[in-house]
């Protein structure tokens, strides 16, 4: 039996993963500092360690466990917290994951899935989609830090070979999605709803995002899991070489959003329209012709359907 761990695995998209190995039969370590994390996220199945992935402590948990693939999840996930703090987002996204691979040097890991950010690495496309090779241009030190870690894992695979494949994210949701931590727009939209309140739509809600549900980031990172070695035998020119856009290849707006949402939520109310804030992305969707390619994977679920889970799980919350 293979043993993974998964940082950030107390999280909204870090605990689906979690659930994911452990239908497959993984052994499944568990390191999240409970920041944004929540304990009954937590799958009982799985070994949890309540510690930082920047402390020295870290070291001890690879010695102890042994583990065959390093899943790493765990993030300073908010942009404009990057914006106001640099420093302290690139030392839970940059250090943090360097502490992660020189631990997997000393303790002999040598597979390593790295969750990239299609969202924000590319910065405003003038060309959509964006394919991985497209020019990088993020505009946060968020965006900053995911695609420097790129660059750092291209280096530890030719310097070190280590696997390694990155997973550029779109915009995720679905159930456990915290609308008070996370900032997705899909949580916070549901429980303002079904309490009868009118969420708040910056700027015009014309702007395109890629929402892509979390069962189906579920599946591609269980396909990579297992197929990582096999794709790291071929030669790479480039990080964009072992990346992968993870997303719907669909652009729906916040408008078309809160539509269907209030339909869900029998919701009668009309939105509130605020000032645009400043620093968002107008328009972003992701092409994934390469995960269909290389992986033989592409999302299922369409955005109605994800959207009708989502408000399931949080009637039943009662948030």
């Amino acid at each position: 039996m293979k043993k993974v761990l998964v940082t950030g695995g107390a999280g909204f998209i870090g605990s689906h993963i979690v659930d994911g190995y452990l239908n497959q039969g993984w052994q499944v370590v568990v390191v999240d500092n409970l920041s944004s994390g929540k304990r009954e996220n937590l799958n009982k199945e799985a070994k949890f360690y309540q510690i930082d992935i920047t402390d020295k402590e870290l070291a001890e948990v690879f010695a102890q466990e042994k583990f065959d693939l390093v899943n790493h999840h765990a993030a300073q996930i908010d942009v404009r917290m990057s914006v106001k703090k640099p420093l302290f987002d690139a030392q839970m996204n940059i250090l943090g994951t360097l502490n992660l691979l020189e631990n997997c040097l000393k303790y002999k890991v040598n597979n390593f899935i790295f969750v990239s950010s299609g969202g924000v690495v590319y910065g405003e496309p003038e060309k959509l989609p964006p394919d991985e090779y497209y020019p990088k241009n993020p505009l946060s030190p968020y965006g900053v830090a995911k695609h420097t870690i790129e660059h750092y894992l291209y280096y530890y695979r030719k310097t070190f070979a280590l696997n390694y494949l990155s997973l550029r994210y779109a915009n995720v949701y679905g159930p456990r999605q915290d609308p008070y931590g996370e900032a997705g727009v899909i949580s916070i939209f549901t429980i303002k709803m079904l309490a009868g309140e009118s969420p708040t739509i910056f700027g015009d809600g014309e702007q395109l995002r890629d929402y892509t549900y979390v069962g189906d980031v579920v599946d591609v990172n269980m396909l990579v899991s297992q197929k990582i070695e096999d794709l790291n035998k071929r030669k790479i020119s480039s990080p964009d070489d072992l990346a992968y856009n993870v997303g719907t290849e669909k652009g729906s707006s916040v408008n078309l959003l809160y539509k269907l949402l209030a339909k869900i939520t029998n919701f009668q109310g009309e939105p509130i329209y605020a000032l645009e804030r400043k620093g968002e992305i107008r328009k972003t969707y992701l092409d994934t012709s390469k995960a269909k390619k290389e992986l033989g994977w592409q999302a299922k679920l369409e955005l109605k359907d994800g959207l009708e889970k989502t408000v399931s799980w949080f009637r039943k919350r009662k948030w």
